[in-house]
């Protein structure tokens, strides 16, 4: 195949700057040599990927959202194929979680997030299961400086390279650089964002990239990922407690998530980060009718009979929530075994 270099054209477009580079390919910014548009072109260096660009490109064409990444145009029979995809200015969120560390705005992180699960809302919407979502996947159209303002249109997800492929393949190319082969080789950097069915090779659905929400979530708001059953509020004091009930909806196992990316969104976009305060214990307050459900005393929307916390806005629900004795994870009255730790449980109140 050819060999890329700054200058190089690749049918109306002039090669100006490599923005990632792996065992499969690379992703170089570009310009129409006529139009002056600026885009970003994926190009495979092995054959073997060429299937693949073509499935990736015919999965993104169909996702419409100012949320996604767009593709342009896509040639998998040139020499060299190519993909155009819109080329988004600014950094990726890992760039701005590694700029922010610890002080990344809460209110950004919201925002962020509520970008994110637009996407996958459109996404989920289509049968599209992105399955790689992390940092290096979620681009910024912002100013690192000032993030606190940026607009939810601004957040750009990539990279649905996975999407409806399945199992048959597990080989993608991103825009952000990251490479990963059949064979697992090099995934280590994905692997801390997969959802535990994923990583055990399991049927995966909507939820495995919910998973991924929440630990991108604890990320942005801490500065690390999650470890053992720390909350984001245990590690920065300040984050609004309805945060902590969203990470934990999350990042859990799969019959406890959120059910679909609208229902997290709506969890999102409940929380109030300049006026969300710590809440104590609240009373139950039972609501009429059948299946147990009962009214949130805080927002009066409707939750389960055996909810700790409010799905809606993450006010506490029950007076005591109990915890395993052995590795302190918060656990539901009626489970026999830890969802964390797998020891059987010795309930501390």
């Amino acid at each position: 195949m050819l060999t890329l270099q700054k200058g190089t054209r690749i049918n109306n477009y002039l090669l100006e700057e490599r923005l990632g580079a792996g065992a499969f390919g690379e992703v170089w910014r570009a310009r129409h040599h006529v139009l002056d548009e600026t885009v970003a072109i994926k190009v495979p260096t092995q054959p073997d990927y060429v299937r693949h660009l073509q499935r990736e490109g015919v999965v993104v064409h169909a996702l419409r959202h100012p949320n996604i990444v767009r593709a342009i145009d896509l040639d998998p029979y040139a020499d060299p194929p190519y993909l155009v995809m819109e080329y988004v200015p600014g950094a990726s969120l890992r760039r701005a979680i590694e700029h922010h560390r610890a002080s990344f705005p809460v209110a950004a992180a919201v925002t962020i997030l509520r970008g994110v699960l637009r996407a996958l809302t459109v996404a989920h919407g289509h049968g599209v299961v992105h399955r790689d979502l992390k940092p290096e996947n979620v681009l910024l159209a912002h100013a690192l400086d000032g993030l606190a303002s940026i607009d939810e249109n601004a957040v750009k997800v990539t990279d649905f390279g996975l999407g409806r492929v399945g199992s048959a393949a597990t080989e993608s190319m991103l825009q952000s650089g990251s490479f990963f082969a059949e064979d697992g080789r090099g995934i280590s950097g994905t692997l801390a964002y997969m959802s535990p069915e994923q990583r055990e090779n399991q049927p995966v659905d909507a939820r495995s990239d919910l998973y991924s929400c929440g630990i991108l979530l604890f990320e942005m708001l801490t500065g690390e990922r999650p470890q053992g059953t720390e909350t984001p509020s245990l590690l920065r004091p300040g984050v609004p407690k309805p945060l902590d009930e969203v990470f934990r909806r999350a990042y859990t196992r799969l019959d406890r998530r959120y059910a679909s990316a609208e229902q997290m969104l709506e969890a999102v976009s409940a929380v109030r980060p300049e006026t969300v305060s710590v809440t104590g214990p609240a009373d139950r307050h039972e609501l009429g009718g059948a299946g147990g459900e009962r009214a949130c005393p805080r927002c009066a929307r409707a939750v389960r009979a055996g909810d700790q916390y409010c799905i809606h806005c993450g006010v506490q629900l029950a007076a005591v929530v109990p915890r395993c004795g052995e590795c302190g994870g918060y656990v539901q009255v009626s489970d026999r075994y830890c969802i964390f730790c797998g020891t059987k449980l010795r309930l501390v109140v």
